[in-house]
Protein backbone atom coordinates (compact mmCIF):
# COMPACT_ATOMS: atom_id res chain seq x y z
CA UNK A 1 0.00 0.00 0.00
CA UNK A 2 1.50 3.29 -1.01
CA UNK A 3 1.14 6.49 0.93
CA UNK A 4 -2.42 7.77 0.98
CA UNK A 5 -3.35 11.43 1.41
CA UNK A 6 -7.00 11.03 2.21
CA UNK A 7 -9.41 13.70 3.38
CA UNK A 8 -9.29 14.28 7.09
CA UNK A 9 -11.99 15.04 9.58
CA UNK A 10 -11.57 17.47 12.48
CA UNK A 11 -8.04 17.53 13.80
CA UNK A 12 -7.37 15.04 16.55
CA UNK A 13 -10.91 13.63 16.52
CA UNK A 14 -10.03 10.30 14.96
CA UNK A 15 -7.12 8.45 16.49
CA UNK A 16 -8.02 5.07 15.02
CA UNK A 17 -8.12 3.95 11.41
CA UNK A 18 -11.07 1.58 11.73
CA UNK A 19 -12.09 1.47 15.42
CA UNK A 20 -10.15 0.81 18.63
CA UNK A 21 -11.09 -2.86 18.72
CA UNK A 22 -10.46 -3.59 15.05
CA UNK A 23 -7.21 -1.62 14.97
CA UNK A 24 -5.88 -3.59 17.91
CA UNK A 25 -7.05 -6.84 16.31
CA UNK A 26 -5.36 -6.27 12.95
CA UNK A 27 -2.26 -4.31 13.98
CA UNK A 28 -1.40 -5.24 17.57
CA UNK A 29 -2.50 -8.87 17.67
CA UNK A 30 -0.55 -10.10 14.60
CA UNK A 31 2.59 -8.37 15.88
CA UNK A 32 2.10 -9.84 19.34
CA UNK A 33 1.67 -13.33 17.89
CA UNK A 34 4.76 -12.93 15.70
CA UNK A 35 6.95 -11.70 18.54
CA UNK A 36 5.62 -14.40 20.86
CA UNK A 37 6.58 -17.08 18.36
CA UNK A 38 10.08 -15.63 18.18
CA UNK A 39 10.37 -15.45 21.98
CA UNK A 40 9.07 -18.99 22.52
CA UNK A 41 10.92 -20.63 19.62
CA UNK A 42 13.97 -21.73 21.68
CA UNK A 43 12.02 -23.17 24.60
CA UNK A 44 9.52 -24.89 22.30
CA UNK A 45 12.41 -26.14 20.15
CA UNK A 46 10.75 -24.83 17.01
CA UNK A 47 12.72 -25.55 13.83
CA UNK A 48 14.62 -22.77 12.08
CA UNK A 49 12.98 -23.76 8.79
CA UNK A 50 9.27 -23.06 8.41
CA UNK A 51 7.38 -26.36 8.90
CA UNK A 52 4.35 -27.22 6.79
CA UNK A 53 1.81 -26.19 9.43
CA UNK A 54 3.39 -22.76 9.82
CA UNK A 55 3.80 -22.42 6.04
CA UNK A 56 0.09 -23.07 5.56
CA UNK A 57 -0.89 -20.60 8.29
CA UNK A 58 1.52 -17.84 7.29
CA UNK A 59 2.29 -18.09 3.59
CA UNK A 60 -0.84 -19.72 2.19
CA UNK A 61 -3.56 -18.35 4.48
CA UNK A 62 -2.11 -14.87 5.03
CA UNK A 63 0.49 -13.89 2.44
CA UNK A 64 -0.85 -15.44 -0.74
CA UNK A 65 -4.48 -14.88 0.27
CA UNK A 66 -4.12 -11.17 0.97
CA UNK A 67 -2.75 -10.62 -2.55
CA UNK A 68 -6.04 -11.77 -4.00
CA UNK A 69 -8.08 -9.45 -1.76
CA UNK A 70 -7.20 -6.55 -4.08
CA UNK A 71 -9.39 -8.15 -6.75
CA UNK A 72 -12.51 -7.57 -4.63
CA UNK A 73 -12.24 -3.80 -5.07
CA UNK A 74 -10.79 -3.77 -8.58
CA UNK A 75 -11.51 -6.61 -11.01
CA UNK A 76 -14.68 -7.69 -9.18
CA UNK A 77 -16.04 -4.13 -8.98
CA UNK A 78 -17.74 -3.08 -12.27
CA UNK A 79 -17.73 0.62 -11.35
CA UNK A 80 -13.99 0.56 -10.65
CA UNK A 81 -13.28 -1.35 -13.85
CA UNK A 82 -15.17 1.23 -15.90
CA UNK A 83 -13.33 4.05 -14.17
CA UNK A 84 -9.85 2.84 -15.21
CA UNK A 85 -10.21 0.09 -17.82
CA UNK A 86 -6.81 0.69 -19.42
CA UNK A 87 -4.94 0.42 -16.12
CA UNK A 88 -6.60 -2.85 -15.16
CA UNK A 89 -6.02 -4.36 -18.58
CA UNK A 90 -2.43 -3.21 -19.06
CA UNK A 91 -0.93 -3.98 -15.63
CA UNK A 92 -1.23 -7.80 -15.73
CA UNK A 93 -0.32 -8.02 -19.42
CA UNK A 94 2.68 -5.72 -19.05
CA UNK A 95 3.72 -7.55 -15.89
CA UNK A 96 3.71 -10.89 -17.66
CA UNK A 97 5.59 -9.48 -20.66
CA UNK A 98 8.21 -7.85 -18.41
CA UNK A 99 8.61 -11.11 -16.52
CA UNK A 100 9.18 -13.08 -19.71
CA UNK A 101 11.72 -10.46 -20.87
CA UNK A 102 13.63 -10.67 -17.57
CA UNK A 103 13.54 -14.46 -17.63
CA UNK A 104 14.80 -14.46 -21.22
CA UNK A 105 17.61 -12.01 -20.53
CA UNK A 106 18.91 -13.35 -17.22
CA UNK A 107 17.09 -16.53 -16.40
CA UNK A 108 15.40 -17.25 -13.08
CA UNK A 109 18.03 -15.28 -11.13
CA UNK A 110 17.20 -11.96 -12.79
CA UNK A 111 13.47 -12.58 -12.58
CA UNK A 112 13.42 -13.38 -8.87
CA UNK A 113 15.80 -10.56 -7.97
CA UNK A 114 13.61 -8.01 -9.73
CA UNK A 115 10.45 -9.41 -8.14
CA UNK A 116 12.10 -9.48 -4.70
CA UNK A 117 13.06 -5.81 -4.85
CA UNK A 118 9.61 -4.86 -6.10
CA UNK A 119 8.12 -6.81 -3.19
CA UNK A 120 10.45 -5.07 -0.73
CA UNK A 121 9.38 -1.69 -2.10
CA UNK A 122 5.76 -2.72 -1.70
CA UNK A 123 6.24 -3.93 1.89
CA UNK A 124 8.06 -0.77 2.93
CA UNK A 125 5.56 1.54 1.28
CA UNK A 126 2.65 -0.28 2.88
CA UNK A 127 3.97 0.53 6.35
CA UNK A 128 4.45 4.15 5.27
CA UNK A 129 0.93 4.10 3.88
CA UNK A 130 -0.56 3.07 7.22
CA UNK A 131 1.10 6.04 8.90
CA UNK A 132 -0.16 8.36 6.16
CA UNK A 133 -3.70 7.03 6.60
CA UNK A 134 -3.52 7.55 10.35
CA UNK A 135 -2.26 11.10 9.89
CA UNK A 136 -5.14 11.81 7.52
CA UNK A 137 -7.67 10.34 9.95
CA UNK A 138 -6.36 12.50 12.80
CA UNK A 139 -6.14 15.66 10.71
CA UNK A 140 -2.37 15.94 11.12
CA UNK A 141 -1.18 18.35 8.46
CA UNK A 142 2.06 19.78 9.86
CA UNK A 143 5.09 19.35 7.62
CA UNK A 144 7.50 18.68 10.46
CA UNK A 145 5.30 15.86 11.73
CA UNK A 146 5.00 14.38 8.24
CA UNK A 147 8.78 14.49 7.84
CA UNK A 148 9.45 12.85 11.22
CA UNK A 149 6.74 10.21 10.80
CA UNK A 150 7.92 9.34 7.31
CA UNK A 151 11.58 9.23 8.31
CA UNK A 152 10.73 6.98 11.26
CA UNK A 153 8.82 4.39 9.29
CA UNK A 154 11.50 4.36 6.60
CA UNK A 155 14.21 3.98 9.23
CA UNK A 156 12.29 1.13 10.86
CA UNK A 157 12.12 -0.76 7.57
CA UNK A 158 15.19 0.30 5.60
CA UNK A 159 17.82 -0.09 8.31
CA UNK A 160 17.14 -3.85 8.73
CA UNK A 161 17.25 -4.22 4.94
CA UNK A 162 20.56 -2.34 4.68
CA UNK A 163 21.98 -4.45 7.51
CA UNK A 164 20.78 -7.58 5.69
CA UNK A 165 22.61 -6.52 2.52
CA UNK A 166 25.80 -5.96 4.51
CA UNK A 167 25.55 -9.02 6.77
CA UNK A 168 27.00 -12.45 6.11
CA UNK A 169 24.67 -14.94 4.44
CA UNK A 170 21.41 -15.32 6.30
CA UNK A 171 19.46 -18.54 6.86
CA UNK A 172 16.43 -17.06 5.07
CA UNK A 173 15.64 -15.24 1.84
CA UNK A 174 12.86 -13.01 0.61
CA UNK A 175 11.81 -15.41 -2.14
CA UNK A 176 14.79 -17.64 -2.83
CA UNK A 177 18.51 -17.69 -1.97
CA UNK A 178 20.51 -15.05 -3.82
CA UNK A 179 17.60 -12.78 -4.68
CA UNK A 180 19.28 -9.83 -2.91
CA UNK A 181 22.52 -8.31 -4.16
CA UNK A 182 25.10 -8.84 -1.41
CA UNK A 183 28.24 -6.85 -0.70
CA UNK A 184 27.03 -3.61 0.88
CA UNK A 185 29.97 -2.24 2.94
CA UNK A 186 29.62 -2.75 6.68
CA UNK A 187 30.30 0.96 7.21
CA UNK A 188 27.08 1.78 5.36
CA UNK A 189 25.10 -0.41 7.74
CA UNK A 190 26.86 1.18 10.72
CA UNK A 191 25.91 4.70 9.61
CA UNK A 192 22.38 3.54 8.85
CA UNK A 193 22.18 2.07 12.34
CA UNK A 194 23.19 5.37 13.92
CA UNK A 195 20.58 7.24 11.92
CA UNK A 196 18.03 4.58 12.86
CA UNK A 197 18.59 5.16 16.58
CA UNK A 198 18.53 8.95 16.23
CA UNK A 199 15.36 9.03 14.13
CA UNK A 200 13.46 6.67 16.43
CA UNK A 201 14.57 8.74 19.44
CA UNK A 202 13.31 11.93 17.79
CA UNK A 203 9.96 10.27 17.08
CA UNK A 204 9.59 9.14 20.70
CA UNK A 205 10.60 12.54 22.07
CA UNK A 206 8.15 14.35 19.82
CA UNK A 207 5.37 11.93 20.75
CA UNK A 208 6.05 12.50 24.46
CA UNK A 209 5.88 16.28 24.04
CA UNK A 210 2.70 16.12 21.96
CA UNK A 211 1.00 13.77 24.41
CA UNK A 212 0.79 16.71 26.84
CA UNK A 213 -0.93 18.95 24.30
CA UNK A 214 -3.32 16.87 22.23
CA UNK A 215 -5.04 13.47 22.07
CA UNK A 216 -2.53 10.67 21.64
CA UNK A 217 -2.65 8.99 18.18
CA UNK A 218 -2.35 5.51 19.63
CA UNK A 219 -3.03 3.77 16.33
CA UNK A 220 -0.20 5.53 14.52
CA UNK A 221 2.20 4.85 17.39
CA UNK A 222 1.11 1.22 17.32
CA UNK A 223 1.98 0.86 13.63
CA UNK A 224 5.37 2.52 14.11
CA UNK A 225 6.22 0.41 17.17
CA UNK A 226 5.13 -2.92 15.68
CA UNK A 227 6.90 -2.18 12.40
CA UNK A 228 10.17 -1.38 14.17
CA UNK A 229 9.91 -4.38 16.49
CA UNK A 230 9.00 -6.95 13.84
CA UNK A 231 11.39 -5.84 11.11
CA UNK A 232 14.35 -5.63 13.50
CA UNK A 233 13.52 -8.91 15.21
CA UNK A 234 12.89 -10.90 12.05
CA UNK A 235 15.89 -9.66 10.06
CA UNK A 236 18.59 -8.47 12.48
CA UNK A 237 18.01 -10.07 15.88
CA UNK A 238 17.25 -13.61 14.68
CA UNK A 239 18.43 -15.80 11.83
CA UNK A 240 15.77 -18.31 10.90
CA UNK A 241 13.29 -18.79 8.11
CA UNK A 242 10.40 -19.27 10.53
CA UNK A 243 11.15 -16.16 12.60
CA UNK A 244 11.61 -14.06 9.46
CA UNK A 245 8.40 -15.35 7.91
CA UNK A 246 6.21 -14.86 10.95
CA UNK A 247 7.45 -11.31 11.63
CA UNK A 248 7.30 -10.37 7.95
CA UNK A 249 3.96 -11.81 6.89
CA UNK A 250 1.48 -11.26 9.72
CA UNK A 251 1.81 -7.48 10.09
CA UNK A 252 1.63 -7.11 6.32
CA UNK A 253 -1.19 -9.38 5.21
CA UNK A 254 -3.71 -9.23 8.06
CA UNK A 255 -4.19 -5.43 8.15
CA UNK A 256 -4.37 -5.25 4.36
CA UNK A 257 -7.16 -7.80 4.14
CA UNK A 258 -9.05 -5.89 6.84
CA UNK A 259 -8.61 -2.65 4.90
CA UNK A 260 -10.03 -4.19 1.72
CA UNK A 261 -12.99 -5.63 3.62
CA UNK A 262 -13.88 -2.32 5.33
CA UNK A 263 -13.23 -0.16 2.30
CA UNK A 264 -15.05 -2.51 -0.08
CA UNK A 265 -18.19 -2.57 2.03
CA UNK A 266 -18.09 1.24 2.43
CA UNK A 267 -17.94 1.99 -1.28
CA UNK A 268 -20.59 -0.65 -2.01
CA UNK A 269 -22.93 1.06 0.45
CA UNK A 270 -22.47 4.35 -1.40
CA UNK A 271 -22.50 3.10 -5.02
CA UNK A 272 -25.27 0.84 -6.39
CA UNK A 273 -23.13 -0.18 -9.38
CA UNK A 274 -20.38 -1.41 -7.08
CA UNK A 275 -22.94 -3.05 -4.80
CA UNK A 276 -24.21 -5.10 -7.73
CA UNK A 277 -20.77 -6.45 -8.55
CA UNK A 278 -19.50 -9.90 -7.54
CA UNK A 279 -16.89 -8.46 -5.15
CA UNK A 280 -19.43 -6.45 -3.18
CA UNK A 281 -21.88 -9.35 -3.08
CA UNK A 282 -19.22 -11.60 -1.56
CA UNK A 283 -18.21 -8.92 0.94
CA UNK A 284 -21.85 -8.45 1.92
CA UNK A 285 -21.93 -12.07 3.09
CA UNK A 286 -19.48 -11.26 5.84
CA UNK A 287 -15.88 -11.71 6.84
CA UNK A 288 -16.03 -15.52 6.92
CA UNK A 289 -17.08 -15.78 3.27
CA UNK A 290 -14.46 -13.18 2.34
CA UNK A 291 -11.55 -15.01 3.97
CA UNK A 292 -12.79 -18.44 2.86
CA UNK A 293 -12.84 -17.23 -0.74
CA UNK A 294 -9.31 -15.88 -0.39
CA UNK A 295 -8.09 -19.15 1.12
CA UNK A 296 -9.61 -21.20 -1.71
CA UNK A 297 -8.03 -19.07 -4.43
CA UNK A 298 -4.71 -19.00 -2.57
CA UNK A 299 -4.71 -22.79 -2.36
CA UNK A 300 -5.37 -23.11 -6.08
CA UNK A 301 -2.55 -20.68 -6.88
CA UNK A 302 -0.06 -22.52 -4.66
CA UNK A 303 -1.19 -25.84 -6.14
CA UNK A 304 -0.16 -24.58 -9.58
CA UNK A 305 3.14 -23.19 -8.27
CA UNK A 306 4.06 -26.41 -6.51
CA UNK A 307 3.00 -28.86 -9.20
CA UNK A 308 4.44 -26.81 -12.08
CA UNK A 309 7.51 -25.10 -10.56
CA UNK A 310 8.60 -25.85 -6.99
CA UNK A 311 7.73 -29.53 -6.41
CA UNK A 312 8.27 -28.95 -2.66
CA UNK A 313 5.00 -30.24 -1.18
CA UNK A 314 3.51 -33.07 -3.26
CA UNK A 315 1.87 -34.34 -0.07
CA UNK A 316 -0.24 -31.14 -0.03
CA UNK A 317 -0.74 -30.43 -3.72
CA UNK A 318 -0.09 -33.58 -5.73
CA UNK A 319 2.51 -34.64 -8.25
CA UNK A 320 4.58 -32.90 -10.89
CA UNK A 321 2.69 -31.59 -13.94
CA UNK A 322 5.77 -32.00 -16.11
CA UNK A 323 5.93 -28.35 -17.23
CA UNK A 324 9.55 -27.58 -16.38
CA UNK A 325 10.28 -26.77 -20.00
CA UNK A 326 7.65 -24.03 -19.99
CA UNK A 327 9.05 -22.01 -17.06
CA UNK A 328 10.06 -19.11 -19.31
CA UNK A 329 6.39 -18.30 -19.85
CA UNK A 330 4.78 -20.09 -16.91
CA UNK A 331 6.71 -18.58 -13.98
CA UNK A 332 6.00 -14.95 -15.01
CA UNK A 333 2.37 -15.94 -15.61
CA UNK A 334 2.00 -17.42 -12.12
CA UNK A 335 3.62 -14.29 -10.67
CA UNK A 336 1.09 -11.98 -12.34
CA UNK A 337 -1.33 -11.89 -9.36
CA UNK A 338 1.30 -10.66 -6.89
CA UNK A 339 2.89 -8.31 -9.42
CA UNK A 340 -0.54 -6.84 -10.20
CA UNK A 341 -1.21 -6.46 -6.48
CA UNK A 342 2.08 -4.59 -6.01
CA UNK A 343 1.42 -2.17 -8.87
CA UNK A 344 -2.29 -1.52 -8.30
CA UNK A 345 -1.57 -0.83 -4.66
CA UNK A 346 0.17 2.35 -5.75
CA UNK A 347 -3.04 3.60 -7.35
CA UNK A 348 -5.75 2.23 -5.10
CA UNK A 349 -4.79 3.86 -1.79
CA UNK A 350 -3.86 7.36 -2.92
CA UNK A 351 -6.49 10.08 -2.92
CA UNK A 352 -5.06 11.62 -6.09
CA UNK A 353 -5.47 8.28 -7.86
CA UNK A 354 -8.63 7.06 -6.13
CA UNK A 355 -11.24 9.69 -5.16
CA UNK A 356 -13.46 6.87 -3.88
CA UNK A 357 -11.34 6.77 -0.73
CA UNK A 358 -13.49 9.66 0.45
CA UNK A 359 -16.53 7.35 0.62
CA UNK A 360 -14.77 5.37 3.32
CA UNK A 361 -13.03 8.27 5.06
CA UNK A 362 -16.19 10.33 5.27
CA UNK A 363 -17.41 8.65 8.44
CA UNK A 364 -15.65 9.32 11.76
CA UNK A 365 -14.08 6.68 13.97
CA UNK A 366 -14.09 6.64 17.75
Amino acid sequence: MNAASSPATSAGSNRWLFSPGLDLAVFALPAAVALAVVALAPSLELPAETPDAAWIALVLIVDVAHVWSTAFVTYLDPAELRRRPTLYAVVPLAGWAAGVALYTAGGAAWFWRALAYLAVFHFVRQQYGWVALYRARAGERDRAGALIDGATIYAATLYPLIWWHAAPARAFAWFRPGDFAAGTPAAVATVAGMLYVVILAVYVARAAVQARRRPVPWGKHLVVATTAACWYTGIVATDGDLTFTVTNVLIHGVPYAALVFVYGRAIAAADPVTAAGPGARLLARGALVFVATLWLVAYLEELLWDRAVWHDRPHLFGGDLGLDGAHLFLVPLLAVPQLTHYVLDGFLWRRGQNPRLALWFRGPTR
